[in-house]
């Protein structure tokens, strides 16, 4: 009886043991592994079904990326309303910069365009008064009063004061600088023509009345928004328009204080 109850026991044993080697022997061996025959998918790793066919998933749409609706939503802020650059410092939001107005080249102040103005002197109708701290020419016309334009006149070192007469008018005369402008141009690095034909690009502009035997002139220019400064070498320069007008109410032999 003793032997057929161990015998019995070690038959149990044995099928136990050869049991769970089966099932170590089944879940060692893996099925095996089959890529997707769909080249457009993303490289998924399918395990074989239980017929031997791969498994076959559902493809699902394409979902956007957060960083692609970020990015479409930043040009399109970029589009309504251009980012500003700013400094590392700045922590302010950012604003829209307004487009800073340019000057306006060739506008000069008001007090310096053409016009009647009582004026007492002495001299007599059609003389010329050059006020060169106050940047006006007068022509006067009698009865207390004068017709005045806005000068450029003598820089620092080139003031001048005397009485002359006109001695010569020329329409869009060439020029010809000295020769001490020249070499002063020069040191300078800036290098003039020895001779400039008349035209707007002449410094000496539309119209010229040159003053008795001196190298001074009353003339126009090609830089009106000088007049009101100092800025030439002496010559008393007037927009082309203005100088034009002047030209056509004085005639040679006309007196010039410049004071």
């Amino acid at each position: 009886m003793m032997k057929k109850t161990l015998f019995l026991a070690f038959g149990l044993a044995a099928a136990f043991f050869s049991t769970a080697a089966l099932a170590q022997d089944r879940y060692r061996e893996r099925p095996p592994v089959v890529v997707s025959p769909d080249l457009a998918a993303p490289w998924v790793m399918q395990l074989a079904g239980p017929n031997g066919r791969p498994v076959v998933y559902p493809r699902q749409a394409a979902q956007p990326r957060p960083v692609y609706q970020q990015r479409e939503a930043y040009q399109q802020r970029e589009q309504q309303q251009p980012m500003v650059r700013r400094g590392i410092f700045d922590r302010s939001p950012a604003q829209p910069v307004a487009m800073r107005p340019q000057p306006i080249r060739g506008q000069i102040e008001p007090q310096f365009l053409p016009q009647t103005v009582a004026y007492d002197s002495k001299e007599k109708a059609g003389t010329i008064v050059i006020d060169t701290n106050n940047r006006f020419l007068y022509l006067v016309t009698g009865n207390g009063q004068a017709r005045r334009y806005g000068v450029g006149v003598g820089k620092p070192g080139f003031e001048w004061a005397g009485e002359h007469r006109v001695t010569r008018k020329s329409e869009w005369p060439d020029w010809t600088p000295p020769s001490e402008m020249i070499q002063r141009e020069a040191v300078k690095g800036h290098y003039l023509p020895a001779r400039m034909e008349g035209g707007p690009e002449n410094p000496l502009g539309a119209r010229a009345m040159y003053l008795g035997s001196t190298l001074y002139r009353i003339h126009g220019t090609n830089a009106p928004w000088s007049i009101g400064s100092a800025v030439s070498s002496g010559c008393i320069r007037m927009r082309n328009e203005d100088v034009t007008d002047l030209y056509e109410r004085v005639n040679i032999g006309t007196k010039v204080i410049v004071m």
